[in-house]
């Protein structure tokens, strides 16, 4: 397994603040697909001048405050889910994974309460 993309990750259910916070920080906008999955999120992908990336979630569920994750894009998502689960992590979907056409991923939650959106971009 391959480890793809690395980076912060907020998920909110007020991703226009934290969009505002942050393009004042230097961060610009890259990429913004709505309607992910059955959460319908709002994904945004967010770069500033340094290379440093920051992505913020925004689904349609009710959360009771913002949750700052690890985003990990691998190449094997079975493989790192595997790995993942043999720590002690588990999914914060039960069993489910959010599917698409192009993706797919996993909420994991460590034993300690630290998250990684565990994700896999798959080729069309």
């Amino acid at each position: 397994m391959k480890i793809t993309t690395f980076n912060p990750q907020i998920i909110t259910k007020d991703a226009e603040s934290i969009v505002g916070l942050f393009e004042a920080l230097g961060f610009e906008k890259q990429h913004n697909p709505k309607g992910i999955g059955e959460l319908n999120v709002e994904g945004i992908r967010m770069q500033d001048d340094n290379g440093f990336y920051l992505d913020i979630s925004s689904p349609q569920i009710n959360l009771p405050q913002d949750i700052t994750v690890i985003r990990m894009n691998v190449d094997d998502f079975d493989e790192a889910y595997k790995l993942l689960t043999l720590h002690g992590f588990k999914n914060f979907y039960g069993d489910k994974t959010v599917k698409t056409n192009s993706s797919e991923s996993a909420l994991m939650i460590s034993p300690s309460g630290f998250a990684i959106n565990l994700i896999q971009h798959k080729s069309k």
